[in-house]
């Protein structure tokens, strides 16, 4: 599960974002512009950000551009549009986007852009320093963090297949379940089977917590009773 910010200026489309994404067991926060976006980065880094880009104080290109100046920029971000035109798409992509969905968004293209997105590693300071002109990126640049000859990979040498019972090399989705699985499991034995309990503990809305189980093969109500 991801944190994930939402930020757009309409309404119905951060409703419908954030229930598609609650409902893929997501942690979602949503924000109405570019204000209420810089007080959700600062509160926390977020795992990922879909960012509108007509919005009436500050666009979505322009706040992207903010966060790559000031560092901001290690998570990966989405651009969302329906008006855009391609040289935009491609500024976004140039400062630090790493992708961009036209609206209308359906559920499959938002749910792949989304995994993509959260499988993708994000190296503080590379996105940035390709943001900013060559003259802004010297290393002796007052104010300026020195760049790297070669970019330091944040994956290890070494990487074991596996985490836990968990194979590394599947796809994210079908790991993310496996994780989910042992997760709720958890969560469903220590609580004795108490939906409400594990409903307070996994922060699930209990209707979206039968949900989450059912869509996982979990059969609560099943292992409750094997362990009376």
């Amino acid at each position: 599960m991801a944190r994930i910010l939402v930020v757009d200026d309409e309404i119905g489309i951060r409703e419908l974002l954030s229930e598609i994404l609650y409902d893929e067991g997501h942690t979602v926060e949503l924000a109405e512009n570019a204000a209420q976006a810089r007080a959700a980065r600062l509160r926390a880094r977020p795992d990922l950000v879909l960012l509108d880009i007509w919005m009436p104080d500050t666009d979505g290109v322009s706040l992207l551009k903010e966060w790559a100046s000031q560092g901001l920029l290690d998570m990966p971000v989405l651009m969302m549009s329906g008006h855009a035109t391609i040289d935009t798409a491609v500024e976004a992509t140039r400062i630090g986007a790493i992708d961009f969905l036209e609206k209308p968004i359906t559920l499959q293209k938002l749910l792949k852009a989304v995994a993509a997105g959260l499988a993708r590693p994000v190296v503080p300071g590379i996105q940035q320093a390709a943001a900013r002109p060559a003259a802004e990126r010297r290393p002796d640049s007052p104010g300026m963090p020195p760049v790297a000859a070669e970019p330091v990979s944040t994956v290890a040498q070494q990487d074991p297949s596996h985490l836990g019972s968990i194979a590394l090399d599947q796809p994210l989705r079908d790991a993310r379940d496996a994780f989910e699985r042992i997760y709720f499991e958890y969560h469903l034995v220590r609580e004795n089977h108490s939906m409400t309990r594990v409903s307070e503990k996994t922060g699930l809305e209990r209707t979206h917590l039968y949900r989450k189980l059912k869509q996982l093969g979990i059969d609560a109500s099943r292992r409750k009773n094997n362990n009376n």
